[in-house]
């Protein structure tokens, strides 16, 4: 990314206080008991200042800025591997690009999410705009169309199951969510790397 496509440090903060009262809100509120005006006055912004940074009060939960690396961490694993293998070996490459440093606020997004009928079958959605994408670069790469599919539903299913898991649970280590169950579809498939 170039340096003028990336965001300014203000618009950052923005968006940093757009979650953090949101969060807050939501969780005083709930999901659907609270307002994208009252996020933005609690933001000390205006509705068209949060509609700048998060299309809906949906986005503001769901973005996912992830399944770029993700599917680009796929394409770049050895096309020779089998689908399923080159699946989970991207996914862990992508994750370790990544560190989250506050998890606090992810774990009580996932939560909200998982908690809210609505947004939980959103949350699959995106999930199956993930496993496509992955499955269309793996189908690109030569694999069988119906490998491609199964190994990415089997990959972001795990993924996704981790992350409810861990957002309902006490351990802080987002880390080890993922790579565990990363670790279950990966055993018995050789070394790593």
């Amino acid at each position: 990314m170039t340096a003028s496509a990336q965001p300014s440090a203000r618009t950052a903060r923005t968006r940093e206080r757009l979650l953090a009262a949101a969060l807050d809100l939501f969780s005083r509120n709930g999901y659907d008991g609270t307002t994208v005006a009252q996020v933005a006055a609690a933001a000390g912004v205006t509705e068209m200042t949060f509609y700048r940074h998060f299309g809906s009060k949906e986005a503001l939960l769901l973005e996912d800025p992830y399944d770029p690396l993700m599917v680009a961490a796929v394409g770049r694993q050895p096309v020779a591997l089998p689908p399923i293998v080159r699946v989970v070996r991207g996914v862990r490459t992508a994750w370790e690009q990544v560190p989250i440093e506050d998890a606090a606020p992810v774990r009580e997004r996932v939560r909200i999410a998982g908690g809210s009928p609505a947004l939980r079958a959103s949350m699959h959605a995106n999930t199956r705009r993930s496993q496509e994408a992955i499955a269309r670069q793996l189908v690109d790469d030569g694999a069988d169309a119906v490998a491609a599919a199964v190994a990415s539903s089997a990959v972001m299913a795990a993924l996704m199951t981790a992350l409810l898991l861990w957002a309902q649970g006490e351990d802080a280590d987002l880390g080890a969510a993922i790579t565990g169950a990363l670790d279950v579809l990966d055993v018995g498939a050789g070394p790593k790397g």
